[in-house]
């Protein structure tokens, strides 16, 4: 079997990892955290989001954590924008890529962003081309792409025409978001299968929670169909808030692990990015959400 010989990781921790923490994270700790990310070797980074504080308090620092981080080279910073409001206050912050997200579902799309799946396309329609007209790269993330907390299980059909309808928009890249951690591995290749009926295996990527232990074992599944790109979170981070009991996303520590037992690339150091995991981990008050790097503190512990 072809795996792919390097695989391309966006850690989301700072933004999707800390959104819903109850207590405010202060903007030092966050430009920390973006900083201790880079050195692990991150190329690729999910910074903040430029959201309403009233919804997001978590992201009310959303300019300061911009401005306070120390760019280095090659590494992209991404911003989530969810309407045109969002991305005008963000064109300041110089963010390198936009975050747009749809839902596959439309029982999410109305409790999560307050209108219907055609309707938050028509809304994306102006973010997305102002952003490309300011030289941002623009990913769009298919949330529920497997399941669903009102609807169950979502058809490959429905993933496909939100697919459509990105693509139309001028949405550059797509991630598959298995939101609730409900997706074994053929269901998501099912939904992977029918997004790359619009985008090239190029453009591409998969964004799993570990709610039923699934994750590693969904990303395997798209490691054999050629996707080389994906979403984790160091420490385990993050959760969904419209979705009831789904826990974080998949830990970048155990996706890392996994990558280079199988001798694939992610230019990552394990060691730099478990510090990463357990700085935030500490500052929360918690243990990393990971196995590996629990394994590996035990280790250096012991």
């Amino acid at each position: 079997m072809q795996f792919p010989a390097k695989v391309k990781l966006v850690d989301v921790g700072p933004r999707d990892g800390l959104q819903n923490e109850k207590e405010p994270v202060p903007a030092e700790v966050k430009i920390r955290l973006v900083h201790m990310l880079q050195d692990a070797g991150l190329t690729e980074i999910e910074v903040t989001s430029f959201v309403s504080p009233k919804w997001v308090p978590q992201m009310a620092d959303n300019a300061q954590v911009m401005a306070g981080i120390e760019r280095k080279p090659g590494v992209r910073y991404s911003v989530l924008t969810p309407n045109m409001k969002g991305l005008e206050a963000a064109l300041a912050s110089k963010p390198d890529e936009i975050v747009v997200f749809g839902a596959a579902s439309e029982a999410f799309s109305q409790r999560n962003i307050n209108c219907s799946i055609t309707e938050s396309i028509e809304r994306f329609a102006p973010v997305v081309e102002l952003a490309r007209a300011n030289g941002i790269f623009v990913r769009g993330a298919l949330s529920t792409a497997v399941a669903c907390p009102y609807e169950g299980e979502i058809a490959p059909e429905r993933v496909e025409m939100v697919a459509r309808l990105m693509k139309g928009i001028g949405v550059q890249h797509l991630g598959v978001a298995d939101t609730i951690g409900a997706g074994t591995p053929r269901k998501v290749q099912r939904a992977m299968e029918a997004v790359l009926k619009h985008y090239g295996i190029n453009d591409v990527s998969g964004h799993f929670h570990d709610t039923y232990g699934q994750a590693l074992a969904n990303t395997l599944a798209c490691l054999e169909m050629g996707v080389w790109q994906y979403d984790a979170s160091c420490a385990g981070l993050g959760g969904c808030p419209y979705a009831k009991g789904a826990t974080g996303n998949v830990a970048t520590e155990d996706v890392v692990y996994l990558l280079h037992g199988m001798d694939i690339d992610t230019g990552i150091d394990l060691d730099k990015l478990i510090d990463a995991g357990k700085y935030i981990s500490d500052h929360l008050g918690r243990k990393p959400n990971s196995r590996a790097a629990t394994a590996i503190l035990n280790k250096r512990a012991g």
